[in-house]
């Protein structure tokens, strides 16, 4: 079935597109502004519309430039985790003073800074091999060296100083969701797992059962910072064998079709986010669906860790709805002796080209941007995960309003994150769906926003 030469499943990625995208206004955020008036920076007290619209378009530059920064801590990430790029053993955060001693982190710098001066084919090194040079670095003198320690003295300092929030989080029991603006400091990173994606599908499974989504409701969703596969920044699932890949809009897919939440061929997903990087991949992969080639991803599991059979079952079907099994990529031999000899279970699944052109990415600053969507256009469902962390209360609490100017009513956003509510603002909290990882205790709560 077609309209106007445009296949249906196109059809609401078309509308907004065709909608203004737009830096949120003074009229829109007064009540935020009012309720948040504790914690305003200092140019924005005593606000009116040129003071608002003047820090808004400054704050979208000091947030965007953050990216930068969650590129450099991928780059600590691949040193310590990679095997593009050496032989040497992987190095855990706990084991660094023990590698720096005997000479394993040094053998690993001098690897990686050998593979940035000659990168080949390897999209990662040829990535920061540009990140380097746009800095100034000598890939050719010492300094990539100094600068590559400097780095991960400052993430490790780091790690340092997030653990001393967590504790303090939980010593004064902080309600689940609530991870304090964590990350609000730090840089912006694109790194990402399948540990999300699970939970969303649980809970999409548990707002269908207390029925509060039903069958074929959802049309349009938004998936606001999915991330890109670089390398994560656990060495659990820190890898960088494969090309570089985003899963969560075709794991949302998935698991939509799969609860019947959704009909295949009458869903749109926008991809908001402002990473050029993400964007630019989201296209490249489009332009090869419409030669109808698919995109592939790949789901390596450490079988090592306690995942409950639930987790198991997802993860050996995820991608069922919406491609087709292939041959995975062969892990490193380095991986064969990981864990006793365990290694990983690795599958693959090729997103059919269908999937992939429903996927429509938007630069679009959540914190501070929204688009102008008609009441047919807007979104039944936006799913933010491990993205709000990044921002502190003030820029939260814009984020959740934002998200509700684009929700129709009812509609839901589903975040990891707990979001300060406005009063009398446009979303509340509605209810929680908690979900365990390992048997070892780790779960995540994710909490549903509704649009009022």
């Amino acid at each position: 079935m077609r309209l106007a030469g445009i296949p249906v499943i196109f059809a609401a990625a078309v509308g907004v597109l065709a909608a203004d995208r737009a830096f949120t206004s003074y009229a829109s955020v007064k009540r935020v502004l009012e309720a948040q008036r504790e914690r305003l920076p200092a140019e924005l007290r005593n606000a009116d519309d040129a003071k608002w619209s003047a820090w808004s378009r400054r704050q979208d530059q000091t947030i965007r430039a953050r990216l930068e920064q969650g590129d450099l801590d991928s780059l600590v990430n691949l040193l310590l985790f990679g095997t593009s790029f050496t032989k040497q053993s992987r190095i855990k955060v706990e084991e660094i003073t023990q590698a720096s001693k005997s000479g394993a982190l040094r053998a690993r710098v001098d690897d990686l800074v050998a593979g940035m001066r000659s990168p080949g084919g390897n999209e990662r090194l040829v990535f920061l091999n540009g990140l380097l040079r746009r800095k100034g670095i000598d890939l050719g003198s010492s300094a990539t060296g100094v600068f590559i320690y400097n780095n991960l003295e400052r993430v490790l300092q780091e790690r340092k100083t997030l653990a001393e929030r967590a504790a303090e989080a939980k010593r004064t029991n902080l309600p689940d969701l609530d991870r304090a603006s964590l990350f609000s400091d730090r840089g912006v990173s694109l790194d990402t797992s399948i540990l999300p994606d699970f939970s969303i599908e649980q809970t999409l499974r548990d707002l269908k059962k207390r029925g509060m989504l039903r069958e074929g409701q959802v049309a349009r969703v938004a998936v606001v910072g999915p991330g890109l596969d670089f390398i994560d920044k656990n060495d659990e699932s820190g890898y960088d064998y494969y090309p570089q890949q985003t899963v969560q809009p075709f794991a949302l897919y998935d698991s939509l079709v799969r609860l019947k939440l959704a009909r295949a061929n009458a869903l749109s997903l926008s991809i908001l986010d402002i990473s050029q990087r993400v964007i630019d991949h989201i296209q490249r992969a489009r332009e090869r669906a419409r030669k109808n080639t698919g995109y592939v991803i790949q789901l390596p599991r450490d079988v090592s860790r306690p995942w409950p059979p639930e987790l198991v079952s997802y993860w050996s079907s995820l991608g069922d709805q919406v491609g087709t099994a292939v041959m995975p990529v062969r892990p490193p031999e380095i991986f064969q002796s990981l864990n006793g000899g365990q290694g990983l279970e690795t599958r693959a699944v090729r997103i059919r080209p269908d999937a992939v052109l429903a996927c429509q990415p938007t630069d679009l600053n959540i914190v501070l941007e929204r688009i102008d969507l008609t009441a047919a256009n807007r979104f039944d469902l936006v799913i933010g995960t491990n993205i709000f962390v990044y921002y502190d209360s003030f820029e939260q609490t814009l984020a959740l309003e934002n998200a509700g100017a684009m929700l129709k009513p009812g509609g839901l956003l589903l975040s990891n994150d707990r979001l300060p509510e406005v009063p009398g603002g446009s979303m509340r909290l509605a209810g929680t769906t908690e979900v365990r990882y390992d048997d070892r205790g780790a779960r995540e709560v994710v909490g549903w926003y509704q649009a009022r």
